[in-house]
C-alpha cells in the first residue's frame, strides 16, 4: 500500500560533496515524472543483491520519465574515498548519476537510517513509498508504474542477480551480519575479550561456537575495525550459510596475501570469487570479499583468514 509523505526538499542534493556515473540532474530532471533514490554504501550486501533490479528499473523506465538517482553515504571510514565508490559505479555498471554523501546531508534531509534505502518521489516532489531492504522487488515495480502511468509486465520476475549479486539462500541463512569493531561488535570468543582502542595478543579458543568469532595474533580492536598489527594473524567464525563474506581494506601500499580454510582444509570448488580453490587471495582495495559459495550441502561450517602481513583492516563478516 503506498503511503504519502511529506514533500522532498530538492537542495538536498546540492549538500553531495560530488556527483559520479553521469551528469548531475538538474532541478527540472528531478521534477520528472517519477525519481527513485537509491542510498547505498560498497560494502553493503544487502545493496549489492538489491542493485541488479534498480539497474533493471533504470533502463525500463528511463523513457517513460523514471530518473534514478545513487546516494552513497559511507559506513565505514574508508567508504570516504570516491575513488573506491567510482571503482563500484563501474564494477555494478551503474548507469546513473551517483551523489557522494560524505558529510550526511542527502541522507539526513530524507531522515533515513538505512543501507539500502529506497524513496519513490513523484512529479510534485512528494515522496509516495519507501523500502528499506531487500525484497518486495515487484511491489516496488509496480509503485513506479503507477507514478509513471504505466502499465505492462514486470521486468523484476526476470532479474537473476550473479555473483556476488546473487539472492541469499534465505532457508539455510542462520549466521547475522557480525560486525568486528567494539562500537557494534559482539560474540568475540577470544579468551579475555576485546583490548579496547590497544594492541594485545589474542589466541583462538578451544570450542568455536556457531556465530561466534575469534582472533590470533598481535591486533588493535578500534570501534569499527580490528587491525593486524603483526604478520601471521588470523580472524576465524562459525557460521551456518551458503555465502560467507568480510569487509577489508588495508592502508599497505602493496597487496596483502591470505588463506582461507574451511574446516581446516582449502575450500575447493565452494571457494568465493575472491580466492582460489587453494584459498588463496588479494587484498587489495577496501571493498567486501567473497571468501565462499558452498556448492554443497549447507551447514555449520569453521572459516579461517590468515594474513601474512600486518595492517589488515576488517570490519564485518556478512552472509547469504
Amino acid at each position: 500500500m503506498s503511503v504519502a509523505f511529506e514533500r522532498v526538499d530538492l537542495s538536498a542534493f546540492d549538500g553531495a560533496a560530488e556527483w559520479l556515473g553521469a551528469e548531475p540532474p538538474g532541478r527540472p530532471e528531478l521534477r520528472a515524472r517519477a525519481v527513485l533514490v537509491d542510498f547505498w554504501t560498497l560494502t553493503c550486501i544487502n545493496w549489492l543483491r538489491a542493485q541488479p533490479y534498480v539497474r533493471a528499473w533504470s533502463q525500463a523506465y528511463r523513457d517513460d520519465g523514471l530518473v534514478v538517482v545513487g546516494v552513497h553515504t559511507p559506513e565505514f571510514g574508508f567508504e570516504r574515498d570516491s575513488d573506491r565508490v567510482r571503482q563500484a559505479v563501474a564494477a555494478r555498471e551503474i548507469d546513473y548519476p551517483v551523489a557522494i554523501d560524505n558529510d550526511y546531508a542527502v541522507w539526513q534531509a530524507f531522515d533515513n537510517h538505512y543501507w539500502p534505502a529506497l524513496y519513490f518521489v513523484d512529479a510534485d516532489g512528494v515522496v509516495r513509498d519507501q523500502h528499506f531492504g531487500e525484497g518486495r522487488y515487484e511491489r516496488s515495480e509496480q509503485v513506479i508504474q503507477r507514478l509513471l502511468g504505466v502499465e505492462r509486465e514486470l521486468v523484476s520476475t526476470s532479474v537473476e542477480g550473479r555473483g556476488v549479486e546473487a539472492e541469499a539462500d534465505w532457508p539455510h541463512l542462520r549466521t547475522p551480519e557480525t560486525y568486528l569493531g567494539y562500537a557494534r561488535g559482539e560474540n568475540l570468543a577470544s579468551p579475555g575479550g576485546v583490548a579496547f582502542d590497544r594492541s594485545r595478543v589474542y589466541e583462538m579458543p578451544e570450542d568455536l561456537r556457531l556465530n561466534h568469532w575469534a582472533l590470533a595474533g598481535r591486533w588493535s580492536a578500534g570501534r569499527e575495525n580490528v587491525v593486524l598489527d603483526q604478520g601471521d594473524g588470523s580472524i576465524a567464525c562459525r557460521f551456518h550459510a551458503r555465502d560467507a563474506h568480510l569487509v577489508m581494506s588495508t592502508a599497505n601500499p602493496e597487496p596483502v596475501p591470505f588463506r582461507v580454510l574451511v574446516d581446516g582444509a582449502a575450500p575447493g570448488r565452494s571457494h568465493g570469487l575472491d580466492v582460489d580453490d587453494n584459498g588463496d587471495g588479494l587484498l587489495q582495495e577496501g571493498r567486501l570479499y567473497q571468501l565462499l559459495r558452498e556448492r554443497g550441502e549447507v551447514r555449520e561450517r569453521t572459516l579461517e583468514i590468515t594474513f601474512r602481513e600486518r595492517g589488515v583492516e576488517a570490519y564485518a563478516f556478512t552472509f547469504g
